[in-house]
């Protein structure tokens, strides 16, 4: 996944995470329907951005971007269940 995919499918999540307040605060998903949708929204967007910053750090480092490799939420820095 390249560098622009990654940043499409964070602003998607981000997009998607918008709608799921809308529609909460309009009635229709219920409290207990949002929350679990953004804890899993959230554990997304932690890997995405993770796996930016591996592929940043890579280049920096004179490596191949390519080699970054989403990791699991929890091992993801930063991360808080």
């Amino acid at each position: 996944m390249k560098d622009n995919e990654i940043l499409g499918q964070i602003n998607e999540l981000i997009d998607e995470e918008h709608a799921l307040r809308e529609r909460l605060a309009a009635g229709e998903v219920t409290s207990e329907e949002e929350h679990a949708r953004i804890k899993t929204l959230e554990e997304d967007l932690d890997r995405c951005w993770d796996l930016l910053r591996q592929r940043r750090a890579r280049r920096n480092a004179g490596e191949d971007p390519d080699n970054a490799a989403p990791r699991p939420v929890s091992e993801v820095e930063n991360y808080q269940q």
